[in-house]
């Protein structure tokens, strides 16, 4: 799949891309290159994983606690240490405080910048291409559409599934909950595209994961916009999954 923006008629870009692409570089300058997989980098999420571990400690609880039912692919756009400007613009672009809508128009740059360049090198190495496209709900009560989805709708050429959360659980956990979310409708066979805004723990994120693949789905890939990073002095938890 691809974000639709508009070509011109010699099938060349316009320049709609590049104002895109300035745009999401101004968002990201300065911070810190989302890392290869590899040693002291978890291999599911791309944060920081201790000598020794193919992954941080939370991703490898949930390995244990859903096995064959997480996504199969988490692909971060950029990192997001905290306090830095990504960070906020995560933040803001959700309230109505001054600033929302230019954090919204660049995390919706990055978005699609990232859809149309990166990811299809992510599907060919996956030998698929989502089907459809979801949002991880916030579980928070918020009415109306989730905010991610509210920028990127109309901008993906895919249709939208849906995943709601289910009455009674805390709106504000990161844990892992298998039982947290439920797809409305069958989505046998489908290949889901799983919108996150931050990933910190990734709890939320797999929790929306397991919903769609109890619901049918075969195959589902996390693109999230913000991989939360520590400040300087943040430690990763004492205890890591040693897979």
């Amino acid at each position: 799949m691809a974000a639709m923006m508009p070509t011109a008629a010699n099938g060349r870009e316009t320049g709609a891309w590049e104002v895109l692409r300035a745009r999401a570089r101004a968002a990201t300058a300065g911070l810190p290159a989302v890392p290869e997989p590899g040693p002291g980098v978890c291999a599911s999420c791309r944060g920081p994983a201790r000598h020794g571990f193919a992954r941080c400690f939370h991703c490898g609880l949930h390995t244990e606690s859903a096995p064959g039912l997480l996504a199969d692919v988490v692909a971060p756009v950029a990192c997001a240490p905290k306090g830095s400007s990504l960070a906020t613009d995560l933040w803001v672009y959700k309230s109505e405080r001054t600033g929302s809508r230019e954090a919204g128009a660049a995390l919706l740059a990055m978005l699609l910048v990232f859809l149309h360049d990166q990811a299809p090198g992510v599907w060919r190495s996956a030998a698929t291409a989502p089907t459809c496209v979801c949002v991880v709900p916030s579980g928070r009560g918020r009415p109306g559409p989730h905010p991610l989805q509210a920028l990127a709708q109309g901008c993906l050429g895919l249709p939208w599934a849906a995943l709601v959360a289910r009455p009674g659980g805390d709106p504000w956990a990161r844990a892992l909950d298998p039982g947290r979310f439920r797809a409305p409708r069958p989505l046998t066979g489908a290949a889901v595209l799983l919108l996150d805004d931050t990933w910190t723990s990734g709890g939320t994120a797999q929790s929306a994961a397991v919903a769609l693949k109890r619901a049918g789905a075969r195959w589902v890939a996390v693109v999230v916009l913000g991989r939360h990073l520590p400040g300087p002095r943040g430690r990763p938890p004492a205890r890591e999954a040693k897979k």
